[in-house]
């Protein structure tokens, strides 16, 4: 009787806790500093796109670009895991000066 109690409340905080992970896992997703930094890149990748197509930008600059924009997007994850899910107001501005190095080499 013991053990059936025992497992019974093993199973009952797992699943409590797997129900409390996805629930972080959505609010990790949608917070608001996440969401400006991830449109952003999003946005910015829409831009090297189009440089490409029309001509303004080589398909090796691009590249590099694009290579730079995956390390951008790596660390804005690493930070949101080591902060809980979400990117502190300081990670954010490092993140966006970042971009904007990126974003300044697109127009020449």
């Amino acid at each position: 009787m013991k053990i059936k109690a025992l497992l019974l409340a093993v199973l009952a905080i797992f699943l409590f806790a797997s129900t409390q992970a996805s629930a972080e896992t959505q609010w990790q997703k949608t917070h608001p500093r996440r969401v400006q930094v991830n449109q952003r890149l999003k946005k910015q990748n829409r831009r090297l796109h189009q440089e490409v197509k029309e001509g303004d930008l080589s398909k090796k600059k691009a590249a590099r670009l694009h290579r730079k924009d995956k390390g951008i997007r790596r660390e804005e994850r690493a930070m949101a895991h080591n902060n809980g899910g979400h990117l502190t107001k300081q990670e954010q501005g490092i993140i966006n000066r970042q971009e904007n190095r990126v974003s300044h080499q697109i127009g020449q």
